[in-house]
Formats: structure tokens, sequence, C-alpha cells
């Protein structure tokens, strides 16, 4: 059996999917037909419930819940890896008000935690998120939400932190931030959605194994960073939540819809969130 699946070339996800893409791993006789997208686009492209796997920005799954499911597996959440808001001028997160703000697309948690931690009014703007540093750097916006390999780059451009989205999460919250988690679709079925999740797990491990080295496919889908970043990318996103989400990680998200629903983001999910729920139907 195939299915379509998509991620993002960045190296948390290019060292998670490596094994599997690869069949380096058994994968219970599934082979997969992969593509890669910004972020973003993987968001928009499942509103259109085109792959039966894809990575998403848990602000995007937050409106496809029931239609996609949560898998345990491949989740990018965890503490000290949330958004940076970045200035070059402002100093403080209140000067914000009024201001243009980069983001890097509509449904991403960025966008998201953002919404929760300022809510006066500003005029968002979306950018593809590597294009954001250099839009605050050259005043086309005030200020940029900041994500990825960014947060590791942003101080040696000029830019400083006006805050951690992620510390403020977890200040408010106490559990890991959510950021981007991997669905699928539920016309799949419980049974091939489990051989999914058992699969990505075993790719994780795969990848663990080798000492969370570098690889060709990691380094050819991110050639612009070098070694050093990569790695500090893979170390931040991919953690214990990526193998599996646990209690405290299906806590974080709860929380994450909580609080989208009481700022009125999104409308109370009517259907299922985690796969490991439709499995045990």
């Amino acid at each position: 059996m195939k299915l379509s699946l998509g991620f993002s070339p960045c190296p948390n996800d290019t060292y998670i999917f490596e094994a599997l893409i690869h069949q380096k791993v058994d994968t219970e006789g599934l082979e997969f037909d992969y593509f890669m997208a910004d972020v973003e686009k993987l968001n928009e492209g499942a509103f259109k419930e085109r792959p039966d796997i894809t990575k998403l920005s848990f602000n995007a799954f937050m409106h496809l819940a029931g239609r996609y499911l949560l898998l345990d597996s491949g989740a990018a959440l965890g503490f000290g890896v949330g958004p940076l808001v970045v200035s070059k001028q402002l100093s403080d997160f209140n000067e914000l008000v009024g201001k243009i703000i980069a983001i890097p697309g509509q449904y991403t948690t960025a966008n998201l935690l953002f919404s929760i931690a300022m809510k006066e009014k500003v005029h968002k703007k979306e950018i593809l998120f590597s294009e954001i540093e250099n839009a605050v750097l050259s005043g086309e916006v005030d200020a940029g939400v900041i994500i990825h390999e960014s947060r590791f780059t942003y101080a040696s451009k000029g830019l400083h932190k006006l805050i951690d989205l992620g510390e403020y999460w977890e200040q408010l919250t106490g559990l890991p931030v959510p950021l981007g988690g991997i669905a699928a679709h539920s016309r799949l079925g419980p049974e091939v959605i489990a051989k999914v999740n058992r699969s990505i797990r075993r790719s994780i491990e795969y990848a663990n194994a080798q000492n969370g080295g570098l690889n060709d496919f990691i380094r050819s889908n991110a050639s612009e960073m070098d070694d050093e970043v990569m790695l500090k990318h893979i170390g931040l996103y991919v953690n214990e939540y990526s193998v599996s989400l646990g209690l405290q990680g299906k806590q974080a998200v709860n929380r994450m819809f909580d609080y989208a629903v009481a700022a009125k983001l999104i409308s109370k999910p009517s259907g299922l969130i985690f796969a490991s729920d439709f499995h045990s139907l």
C-alpha cells in the first residue's frame, strides 16, 4: 500500500523520516510517496485534505482535528523550543501595539502563540519563515516571529529578542510547547494509521541509534546551513516527545486547544484529536 507523505526539508523532519522513506526500517508493507514543502504549504495542503500523512503546525491541526488525527510519534514539542519575537529598533514587547509584525504563516503555531500573548491590535504580514530576519533588518516590518534555525542566527545579524513565546507558554501552563505534529487522515482507518505510527517511531529510533549524526539526505535538503546549525536544530526539535507524546505531550496539546478556544481562535473540536483514541474504538 502506497501512501502520500508530506514533511518539511528542515533537519528535524529529514532526520525523522530518512530511514522510513528509504525503507531502512520495517514499514509493515507500507510504501511512501513523499514530498517536501514549507510548513505553511503543508498546512494549506492539509486543508484540501490531499496528503494521507503530513507534518502540520498545531495551529492548523486544531482546525482539522477529526479529519486528521495526531500520531503519537514524530511531533516537535518541548521546553525551550518556542518561537521568538525579534526586532531591530524596538526594545519591549508592549511597543508592538499598532506595529507591523511578520509571521511565518496564518496557520503556524508561531502565529497562534503570538496571538495568545499579544492581545492588542497589531498588523500582521505573512512572510516565508526564512525571509523574516531580512524583512526586519530592512525595515519592511517592525518585528518578526521567527522559527526553526533563525533562533540560532538572529543575534549575529543584529536583531534582539523581545519575547520568547515558548517561555511565555511554559510559564502560563507549566507544559512543553507544542509546535508541530504528524497527522494521518482518518480515511486510512485505524489499522493503517497504527502501522504508520509504528513505522515513524522505528525511523526515529533508527536515526537515534546512529548517534544523532547527519547524513547526505539531511544535508542535501538544508544546503544553506552548516553542520553545527543542523545538529543544534535536530537536538532542539527531536526529543523524547518526538518518539512518543506521552501523557504530558497530550496534556500540552489539549491545553493549547483550550487556550485557542478561549481566545476564539478556533471552535471547540467535535471530532477525535489523537490517533491512539481512534485505535481504541
